[in-house]
């Protein structure tokens, strides 16, 4: 048979087995709204580990970063340590508290400890799903690419059947069906992964001196020049590491977790796994370069494994960058989902039952799908959808976060949920957010975040809020 035809079997049987295994979990979702969003706060170590690696191995690193790799080369590096690396810096300073709670989302937890203002919620929340809504558009836009290398049928037909069998199955089992389907998937991403990477570097003898020559042989040795000011590195750096730190999915792991330790412990893992496989990556695509000098970007990756290796080979590599497209746009969708419900409608309408919110979630994740659609065929590259995302969010986002955690008004007490215990007001936190995601994509991520910083500080000292800092009801106090 022909790899066009090997390709949609394998489409096939994988969509239709993780589709089953989506009904396996559907009641234990319908439980309440918390087991849809974060599984009641149970999840082991072992499943926080595989859902974070599967989550970050998606195929806007596979395809994205190779593209930015055969484009600009080692100048990408600084974006994925800032990216990637983040996931670290979670690990160490955010991952670890943010598992001592059980909110749904980051926009909760800022709203009960910090803030206690619904609009700020409303724009953490809006920010925060822009990020998701991004690399959802970017899985798909990946997998259209390239499943049109691989069979030849035009990119939007695969970015429609693709998204719809990753709407399905998170729509039935939430974050059950993410999750579980995540474990098979991220130790099936590991071990492809791997052998991948050894098969693209055997090309070039494993021998960084044979890249060079290579690239000089086709004119293109300023792929390994890391020529950037050191206002640029910071730039990228910054960019993709507020970014990350931004991503409500993360947080929504840690939410997750059975305990801190697990919650820190696995995304300090994976985060180590995500800087050495997306470094390997960009570094594929300029291999790739070496191979085709005259590519389109996008198509570095997909040319590379249809041309240079055999038919059996290309379909281990569709077999993983599938398993690494649908486990991450399952998982951002559900998280983007989640919070447009937890901190746009729930706070803003009268109170309703469990089952009507799983209910409503389960529409969300629809609505989100179809935007996601939309921003994979309006954008030009996976990588400047994500850069565009993580610039407004982070730039927005993080600044108030870390001004709420370091402003403590009461500094002897640990926070705990339901008791507000932060210097930030209401009107603070909106000047914050506003000016640090508009500055951020208007003037650059490092204005943004000292725009935003400042005026969180100084409308907070100007417009106080008036609270009486006292315990207020929480439906998850611990």
């Amino acid at each position: 048979m022909s790899l066009a035809t090997w390709t949609w079997i394998i489409t096939a049987v994988m969509c239709l087995f993780f589709l089953a295994l989506s009904f396996r979990f559907k009641e234990k979702a319908n439980i309440s709204f918390s087991h849809f969003a974060i599984a009641g706060g149970t999840l082991p170590f072992v499943l926080i580990l595989f859902t974070d690696i599967a989550t970050i191995m998606g195929v806007g690193n596979f395809v994205g970063h190779s593209a930015k790799g055969y484009d600009i080369g080692l100048a990408n590096i600084p974006f994925v340590v800032g990216e990637q690396g983040a996931k670290i810096v979670f690990a160490l300073v955010f991952a670890g508290f943010a598992a001592k709670f059980t909110y749904n989302t980051i926009a909760e937890l800022m709203h009960d400890l910090l803030l206690r203002d619904k609009i700020s919620r409303a724009l953490i929340g809006v920010l925060t799903a822009c990020i998701m809504i991004a690399w959802i558009g970017g899985q798909a836009k990946g997998m259209g690419d390239l499943f049109a290398v691989f069979t030849g049928t035009d990119p939007l037909a695969m970015i429609l059947v693709f998204s719809a069998v990753f709407i399905i199955y998170t729509t039935v089992g939430g974050i059950y069906s993410v999750v579980w389907t995540e474990l098979i998937q991220g130790g099936l991403i590991l071990a492809l992964a791997i052998w991948f990477y050894f098969q693209v570097f055997a090309k070039i003898d494993f021998s960084f001196t044979t890249l060079k020559t290579k690239l000089n042989a086709v004119g293109a040795a300023n792929l390994l020049e890391l020529n950037l000011s050191f206002g640029e590195i910071a730039t990228l750096f910054i960019t993709g590491c507020f970014g990350i730190l931004a991503a409500q999915v993360y947080w929504q792991r840690c939410f997750a977790a059975r305990e801190p330790k697990s919650a820190s412990r696995a995304m300090f893992y994976s985060g180590i796994v995500a800087i050495v496989f997306t470094s390997l990556t960009t570094l594929a695509g300029i291999v790739a370069k070496v191979q085709n000098p005259d590519l389109v970007a996008n198509q570095a990756m997909p040319w590379l494994i249809m041309e240079q290796m055999t038919q059996g080979a290309a379909l281990i590599f569709f077999t993983l960058v599938f398993l690494a497209a649908i486990s991450s746009a399952a998982s951002q969708l559900h998280s983007a989902a989640v919070v447009i419900i937890n901190d746009l409608v729930i706070p803003n309408t009268a109170k309703k039952t469990d089952a009507q919110y799983v209910k409503y979630t389960r529409w969300c994740v629809l609505l989100v799908g179809v935007f996601a659609i939309a921003a994979a065929m309006w954008a030009e590259s996976i990588i400047g959808l994500f850069s565009m995302a993580y610039t407004m969010a982070g730039g927005g986002v993080i600044p108030v976060l870390i001004v709420g955690l370091v402003w403590k008004r009461r500094k002897q007490e640990a926070f705990q949920m339901g008791t507000q215990n932060s210097g930030v007001s209401p009107w603070g936190a909106r000047a914050g957010l506003v000016s640090g995601a508009i500055c951020s994509v208007a003037l650059g991520i490092l204005w943004g975040v000292l725009i935003s910083t400042v005026l969180t500080i100084l409308l907070s000292l100007l417009l106080p809020a008036n609270r009486d800092h006292g315990a207020s009801p929480s439906p998850r106090m611990m």
